[in-house]
């Protein structure tokens, strides 16, 4: 079966805009040496910088996020409430596998993947979020680098679980009308 997005239509998507590269244009075209690129990744797998504040400082955005939709009291589907829970993850996606923190980056993917289908944040929806949030959560406190091995993948697997008996619940109600 083919779950991403949980076999669903996406009702937002990420719009990539391709910015001037001004740096090339100053330097002109070419390549880049095998050794310079060899000693980049080398520096990359080495660093020792800690994810953790920084993972802390977009996993607080987010709850704020769940918590201003929850302070709501009522569904919405305003982009700009959607946006204040989506945007974090979508750093803790970029960001988590650069620092070693694989699972995150996989956790964060398929709460994109969800949160880029949904109509709108409904108590259920929230339930889910803060599932998804809490995981990550745990992760990141535990300091689970690497994909968690078996115990990550029955972590990604419930939280896909979770979406799509959702999207299960709401067949009818998400067809196009």
């Amino acid at each position: 079966m083919d779950i991403e997005h949980y076999n669903q239509k996406p009702k937002r998507n990420a719009k990539f805009i391709k910015p001037p590269n001004l740096l090339k244009a100053k330097v002109g075209i070419g390549g880049l040496s095998d050794a310079i690129i060899d000693r980049a990744q080398k520096l990359l797998e080495s660093h020792s910088e800690d994810f953790r504040p920084l993972g802390e400082i977009y996993l607080k955005q987010m709850k704020d996020g769940i918590d201003n939709a929850i302070a709501l009291g009522r569904p919405t589907d305003s982009e700009e409430v959607i946006a204040q829970i989506l945007f974090p993850c979508v750093q803790l996606k970029a960001n988590g596998g650069m620092f070693g923190y694989l699972l995150v980056t996989r956790i964060a993917e398929r709460f994109i993947q969800f949160m880029e289908v949904v109509d709108k944040i409904d108590e259920e929806t929230l339930d889910i979020a803060m599932a998804f949030y809490t995981t990550i959560k745990i992760v990141l406190n535990s300091q689970i680098k690497g994909s968690g091995g078996d115990q990550g993948e029955a972590l990604v697997s419930e939280l896909n679980n979770a979406c799509m008996r959702y999207f299960e619940k709401y067949k009818d109600d998400l067809q196009p009308k």
